[in-house]
């Protein structure tokens, strides 16, 4: 099949390597100069996502991927477009911005031509791809869905850094407007996916027909806005244990050995642009949605809840300098998506504190570019708190940060035992 992915991202591109891989010709679309023109020098243009420099290494000299920032040399004749186009949502209104995927289906359906496949992976609100995509694209095409060209949601489902391993671990859901797209649909995900074996399931792994587009919507709304909502209350539990002298950690894994108890960690954030967002295109199409709408509160506040935690154990916060361990949203992953960081250094500036970020994974210029002081190991600092969950702070000691007098756990990876002589507090834990 000639494919063409439309958006060359994070997900986008590993989606492509994927089909390329089965054999297919596959022609990238980017906004971006720098990323088409990286891709097809068959380099990664973002570090971090597994085999996937070795397989553009493999698949670009071959011929079988190639990138462009022009809709015209991808999509004409094509057999399969899936678009794989941010959408945002905007953070003081909490509305859809469709910005972005509004220019991308304009150019979509500019050189659109009969017989083509036409997949969106976006996640979106219920009813999206019937009454925004469809008519859309047969008013700017002059074609007509169901008869010249098919149009489907199928929604991606996989995290960063891991995308092929979750192409294969998920079951693909699809959903489309008339039996023929669902149908060609479910034809051509199996011809460009592998799926493991999972005796888990109520029915083989593989390409799920939903039997309609809204139906694949709400699922992926739903698989994500559980788990912000599980993760309220979680931290609601937290807050609580915290106040009744009780270690919520033991409380989960208590539950949780119950096989109908699914109890999520609480934490400082819910951050990404997943679990926080998704949420919030739910309760745009059911508002009345009391339950989603008081966890995403929930989860939320806690940045501020967390440095509520260290000003109890720490006194008044004016002029005091203060360590935010972490600007990615969770460890080992370079992104700062709805980032606890935000929140919790303007907490702290609330409070008349000084905060300063380290990351790991960002240099000094990039966190100044995001708006923060940058914090090295070593140097002296009166308070610390723990905001993503890297690898590199489960080892800190009281040397490593000088002169700390207060540290606040927000992602449960040290004990009160490796800061001695300091006012250790973890959320949903005791004061200690």
């Amino acid at each position: 099949m000639k494919i063409t992915v439309i958006a060359l991202g994070k997900i986008g591109l590993p989606l492509a390597v994927q089909f390329a891989s089965k054999g297919h010709e596959v022609v990238g679309v980017d906004v971006s100069r720098r990323t088409v023109d990286l891709i097809n020098s068959g380099i990664e243009p973002f570090p971090g996502e597994a085999r996937l420099q070795e397989q553009l290494s493999d698949l670009v000299p071959a011929g079988k991927l190639r990138a462009t920032t022009d809709y015209s040399e991808a999509v004409p004749c094509a057999d399969a477009v899936v678009l794989v186009v941010p959408l945002f949502v905007n953070e003081d209104t909490a509305e859809p911005d469709f910005g972005w995927m509004d220019a991308a289906t304009r150019s979509l359906g500019e050189v659109l031509t009969r017989g083509t496949l036409v997949s969106y992976e976006t996640t979106l609100p219920v009813g999206t791809t019937r009454t925004r995509w469809k008519p859309m694209l047969e008013e700017i095409s002059g074609l007509k869905e169901g008869v010249d060209f098919d149009l489907v949601f199928s929604p991606e489902r996989v995290l960063t850094g891991r995308v092929f391993a979750d192409l294969r671990k998920y079951p693909k859901l699809v959903g489309g407007l008339t039996e023929r797209g669902a149908s060609r649909a479910v034809e051509f995900y199996r011809a460009v996916l592998d799926f493991d074996d999972r005796t888990d399931l109520p029915q083989p792994n593989g390409v799920w027909d939903l039997g309609s587009a809204e139906a694949a919507e709400l699922a992926k709304l739903a698989e994500t806005t559980y788990r912000d909502v599980n993760i309220g209350l979680a931290n609601q539990f937290a807050r609580y244990a915290a106040t009744a002298g009780i270690d919520v950690y033991k409380v989960i894994e208590a539950s949780n050995s119950q096989p109908y108890s699914h109890i999520h960690q609480p934490g400082i954030a819910v951050g990404g642009h997943c679990i926080p967002v998704y949420p919030r295109l739910y309760l745009w199409t059911d508002p009345e949605a009391t339950v989603v709408a008081a966890a995403r509160a929930a989860n939320a506040g806690m940045p501020d809840y967390t440095i509520g935690l260290l000003e109890g154990a720490y006194g008044d916060l004016a002029g005091a300098k203060v360590a935010v361990l972490g600007a990615a949203y969770r460890g080992g992953v370079k992104e700062t998506a709805f980032s606890g960081v935000f929140g919790a250094v303007e907490a702290l500036t609330q409070r008349g504190a000084t905060a300063v970020v380290h990351d790991p994974l960002y240099a000094d210029e990039e966190l100044v570019k995001l708006g923060f002081t940058p914090y090295h190991l070593g140097e002296p600092v009166d308070a610390a708190v723990v905001q993503a969950d890297h690898d590199e702070y489960r080892s800190l000691r009281v040397g490593d940060l000088p002169g700390v007098t207060a540290f606040i756990d927000g992602r449960r990876v040290s004990s009160s035992e490796q800061w001695p002589g300091v006012a250790y507090r973890a959320i949903g834990k005791a004061t200690i």
